[in-house]
């Protein structure tokens, strides 16, 4: 049987088989894509391991300390204004006391994300044990800021 274009003069074919040399490049192309790492954008923040040996009842302090971080790029501790200074100052403060009272953190919706991340690494380098994120569920449901509904939208 002779192939499409050639003679059949019962020489050997010439060309190279390329059809080997086209699967094990595939697989090398396969095997390339499954070694790189998946991409991923977060911060590493050490979070505090809980307790396993929570305080009675009776040892438990009601004291907590709120951080707001405001649009304006202000920091606030209990509703007054502070710099990052006496953010650092209060945070040392409340480790002194005899039951340490817990920070809670709550960012409004468009704080600056380096205020937020200075602000974290303040707290992480002042050995605060008790931190919490606060306010988190209004963020559950992204809005897309006056768009129209789903439904009412054109399709492209």
């Amino acid at each position: 049987m002779a192939m499409s274009g050639g003679s059949d003069d019962g020489e050997p074919m010439m060309d190279m088989n390329m059809t080997p040399l086209i699967d094990v490049l595939l697989v090398l192309l396969i095997m390339f894509i499954i070694t790189i790492p998946v991409a991923t954008h977060a911060i590493n923040i050490d979070l505090p391991s809980p307790d396993p040996n929570p305080p009675p009842e009776d040892q438990i302090d009601p004291i907590k300390n709120k951080i707001v971080l405001t649009q304006g790029g202000q920091i606030l501790w209990n509703a007054t204004a502070i710099n990052e200074g006496e953010l650092v100052r209060n945070l040392q403060e409340t480790l002194t006391f005899s039951v340490e009272p817990e920070l809670q953190f709550e960012p409004e919706e468009y704080a600056a994300y380096d205020t937020a991340a200075r602000v974290l690494d303040i707290i992480k380098t002042s050995g605060v044990t008790k931190f919490g994120f606060v306010g988190n569920e209004r963020y559950r449901v992204f809005d897309c800021g006056g768009c129209p509904p789903l439904e009412d939208r054109e399709e492209n």
